[in-house]
């Protein structure tokens, strides 16, 4: 497989090649940087975990240069910050048994350039070999900005498989916004209850971050287990972690749906339902 940055590459923790590794994926996430992936997109990575006929894969669209730095990280350069975020990545794929995982290696001002297509090649090509059924990238209501683009470029490299081709479904997940304001006949809700143990040590890799100055595990830990006891406030707990997604399917199965409206009427419902629970009860 061939990619747009000569800097990209595909790690594959088996040693299978590139192109055998992402045909074996059913489940496919799409970040923007080292980390996103086991954040965003734990559903995917637990549901294909020691099993025989699921495999889960990822792809980090960003080199992750820009990411802040503290401790022993402080006077690591840009540079080097890359190298040892792409390490991290690469623990993260054997621990959580990933088919592969792709680092494209784009600076953050390609993916936010709405003329520039090369990423979208990049995953296109991904797509057109792995043809998972189950697609993670991030919300469209993200308030990072690479993010959102990252989304976006997704959805744009979807919408160019043929229909047969794309995803039974499109998930757009949390990382740097909480989704449980959308409505809950809004809301896939996904449950992250097991393997407690893996989902520490997916997060605690990334010891650039944590150690670095962002403490990302013990807050998507508490996340997870805030949703499952404040998802539902008639109920009894059911799980013991949840994370909440939009659910994207309807931007690619009609791909001339317009997104910003698709947001927009995503927050039109929350409105409603907030002023017509004021408006009964005042």
């Amino acid at each position: 497989m061939k990619f747009l940055q000569n800097s990209a590459e595909v790690f594959s923790p088996a040693g299978l090649s590139a192109s055998v590794s992402f045909a074996l994926t059913t489940h496919l996430a799409v970040g923007a940087h080292p980390d996103d992936l086991e954040i965003m997109a734990y559903e995917g990575i637990i549901k294909c975990f020691h099993q025989e006929n699921r495999f889960f894969s990822g792809v980090v669209m960003t080199d992750g240069s820009g990411s802040p730095r503290d401790g022993v990280y402080r006077d690591c350069s840009d540079e080097e910050m890359q190298t040892v975020r792409k390490a991290e990545q690469k623990k993260a794929a054997i621990i959580g048994e990933y088919a592969a995982v792709a680092l494209l290696d784009y600076p953050s001002s390609a993916i936010k350039d709405a003329n520039n297509r090369d990423p979208v090649e990049d995953l296109l090509n991904i797509l057109q070999t792995a043809l998972p059924d189950i697609v993670y990238t991030h919300n469209l209501a993200d308030k990072h900005d690479t993010h959102v683009a990252v989304a976006v470029k997704t959805i744009e490299a979807l919408r160019a498989l043929s229909e047969p081709a794309r995803p039974s479904k499109l998930y757009g997940c949390e990382v740097w916004r909480d989704l449980d304001w959308i409505t809950d006949d809004d809301k896939a809700a996904l449950d992250v209850s097991v393997h407690e143990n893996l989902q520490q040590a997916l997060l605690g890799v990334f010891d650039s971050q944590i150690a670095g100055g962002k403490r990302y595990d013990l807050a998507s830990m508490g996340r997870r287990r805030a949703h499952a006891t404040y998802h539902s406030s008639h109920d009894v707990d059911v799980s013991t972690g949840l994370t909440f997604a939009m659910d994207l399917t309807p931007l690619i199965n009609d791909p001339t749906t317009d997104i910003e409206g698709f947001v927009l009427e995503h927050i039109e419902r929350f409105s409603k339902d907030v002023t017509g629970r004021l408006k009964k009860l005042l």
